[in-house]
């Protein structure tokens, strides 16, 4: 997706760069209707900020740099979208003369009598006579409703519908999506919106097999952006209104920083235990309707033989928080370094541990199966594949959280509830040693990757980030 929009918004380039730095203006939903429970939005004229950063990172590839001819990125979308299609249309003559630079699509609510949603589309025109003789030209025979409403030409489905959607309130007047645009912040290249818990409702098989999950979302709404900045691209999201989250408390930060400054990945969740806990009867019944049944008899079985206790047992070892890492030492001698970091009773868990060894050996003695280093701490339980591992696990300040990639890659890394990254960098040598030309050329401008959330009662936000040399 990441590629495709790049590739969309500076195959022009060159001379109208300068014309892209203009921004503001009517969005697609000022003019879509309020009813709708689903938005997508593609913006070829973004804020100046997110025009450089795209231009400044399409030249660091070889796909997006040789395609920077002067022309109008507009074009290069049309060309995109129509590569492998049979059209006469001509982009100068058919379609330049009246194409804005957004678009939009929203999803309405079936209408009466029907099970399927409703669509309208918002497409920007700097010339609404010119517009529709063109957009007929492209529906080649195909019919359909189209309406004029502010600088936006209006498609649907049917003329009754888009007549409809043109006088109705604006999406920009929904308190709820107003409210969530403004706690995404920036808009970036595209954005979209869905009210969650009303697509779910389009669902009939999930009300009939599950109408629990089903009302723990009827709230909720999740709204997200991608992005640019300098150094990297970002999917930035946010979810608002989950019931299913609340009165499980405030999940703590992670402390994903606090790792050796020489980890080349890691994950780390807060409130696992907690949730688990809470939430067992339902996550069995949910699994056992996803895989045909199986985890309650599992758990009836580790029971039996190694004492395992579910969920009780799965609780202390989640814990309060779970951080797996892997360190860059070791990877060039095919004896990577693993490890865990849990914020637990840590008498506790080296129980939970005992027993989980027992299980895989099969005899229920525990031999046969590689060792797990253990330093028990205030709180804490470590457990690595070496024992010099699991002491640098133990420390309170490895230095991670000074490393610049990292900062970069996890933004606000002391609060966020749960976390990933990858340093590209100090591992490209395994996975290059077998690529060659360009795609080599562009893998090498890959740096890091980290995706990052905090949840708070029930609303949630989350980052995914790609960051480049």
């Amino acid at each position: 997706m990441i590629a495709a929009v790049v590739v969309a918004l500076v195959g022009g380039g060159g001379a109208y760069a300068v014309s892209l730095l203009s921004g503001g203006g009517t969005q697609p939903h000022d003019v879509l209707p309020g009813s709708a429970i689903g938005y997508v939005r593609l913006d070829l004229d973004p804020a100046a900020n997110q025009k450089l950063a795209l231009f400044g990172i399409a030249r660091k590839f070889t796909a997006t740099k040789d395609s920077f001819r002067g022309e109008d990125p507009r074009t290069a979308l049309f060309d995109l979208l129509n590569k492998n299609a049979d059209t006469k249309i001509n982009y100068a003559t058919d379609v330049e003369p009246w194409l804005g630079s957004r678009i939009g699509v929203a999803v309405l609510p079936p209408a009466k009598g029907s099970e399927e949603p409703g669509f309208v589309g918002a497409i920007q025109v700097t010339d609404a006579d010119k517009a529709k003789a063109g957009i007929a030209k492209i529906a080649d025979g195909d019919k359909y409703g189209i309406a004029f409403r502010e600088d936006y030409a209006l498609i649907a489905a049917t003329q009754a519908e888009v007549d409809q959607a043109a006088q109705a309130a604006p999406l920009a007047d929904l308190p709820t999506f107003s409210d969530d645009l403004s706690a995404l912040g920036e808009t970036g290249v595209l954005s979209f919106w869905m009210d969650a818990g009303r697509v779910a409702q389009l669902a009939p098989q999930m009300a009939a097999q599950d109408p629990a999950a089903l009302a723990q979302i009827k709230n909720v709404r999740v709204a997200g952006a991608l992005r640019f900045d300098e150094g990297y691209v970002e999917l930035a999201g946010i979810s608002r209104g989950a019931k299913a989250l609340e009165g499980m408390g405030e999940p703590e930060a992670t402390g994903i920083g606090k790792l050796p400054a020489s980890t080349v990945g890691a994950v780390s969740f807060s409130g696992l235990g907690d949730v688990v806990g809470k939430q067992w009867a339902q996550i069995l019944k949910s699994a056992d309707q996803a895989a045909g049944g199986g985890l309650q008899q599992f758990a009836d079985q580790a029971q039996q033989q190694a004492g395992l206790a579910l969920p009780a047992d799965l609780v202390t070892l989640l814990g309060k928080n779970l951080t797996l890492a892997v360190d860059g030492t070791g990877l060039d001698s095919g004896q990577p370094k693993i490890g865990a970091r849990i914020v637990t009773d840590p008498a506790k868990a080296q129980e939970v541990v005992g027993k989980i060894e027992k299980l895989l050996a099969g005899d229920g003695t525990g031999t046969g199966i590689p060792p797990i280093a253990k330093v028990p701490g205030d709180g804490t339980l470590v457990l690595a594949s070496s024992q010099e591992y699991a002491a640098a696990l133990a420390k309170d300040d490895g230095g991670l959280a000074d490393d610049e990639s990292f900062q970069l890659a996890i933004p606000d890394a002391g609060n966020v509830t749960a976390a990933a990254y990858v340093d590209l960098n100090k591992i490209e040598k395994l996975y290059l040693q077998n690529v060659r030309g360009e795609a080599r050329t562009n893998l090498q401008q890959l740096r890091a990757v980290g995706i990052s959330g905090t949840q708070s009662g029930g609303d949630a936000s989350f980052s995914l980030r790609v960051l480049f040399d």
